[in-house]
């Protein structure tokens, strides 16, 4: 289990392999993100995006996805999160695309008002297959220090 203490400020982790299909971009964007250049490569086509393009809510979605699956393969007292800094989107997602993280810790404290959590601060950025860079966040995730005794 990786607690508060475990956690080094500049260390970094690469993880997932997370595919996009055309099926998934139209069924996130029917729900949530209806715009026509997530929905019809022809409305995609008159637009900077060129073809059909995932919504940033979907990149933000299909990176969660990855960063609990690596939670889960690599345990760690994670006690959520209460936000994120900054989120950019890049460049545009495709169908035929497959998405991979990178993270980094930038800093971390004891919590001031709850010293059983920490505090830690991160960069994720999210790529293609290309090693083109198509989104950043900064994060700031609770973490549970180790138990006494």
């Amino acid at each position: 289990m990786q607690y508060f203490e475990d956690i080094e400020v500049g260390a970094t982790a690469g993880f997932g392999a997370y595919p996009v299909t055309r099926e998934e971009v139209i069924a996130f964007a029917e729900k949530f993100d209806p715009q026509p250049f997530h929905l019809s490569d022809g409305a995609a086509a008159q637009t900077h995006f060129g073809r059909l393009s995932a919504s940033g809510w979907h990149t933000a979605a299909m990176t969660m996805s990855m960063v609990v699956e690596n939670l889960k393969a690599n345990r760690q007292a994670g006690l959520g999160s209460p936000g994120i800094d900054e989120l950019k989107w890049l460049k545009p997602v495709y169908p035929g695309d497959t998405l991979r993280c990178q993270t980094e810790i930038l800093e971390k404290r004891v919590s001031a008002s709850r010293p059983e959590m920490g505090i830690f601060k991160s960069r994720m950025t999210v790529f293609n297959q290309n090693d083109v860079a198509v989104m950043t966040f900064v994060s700031n995730g609770l973490v549970a220090t180790r138990p006494v005794g």
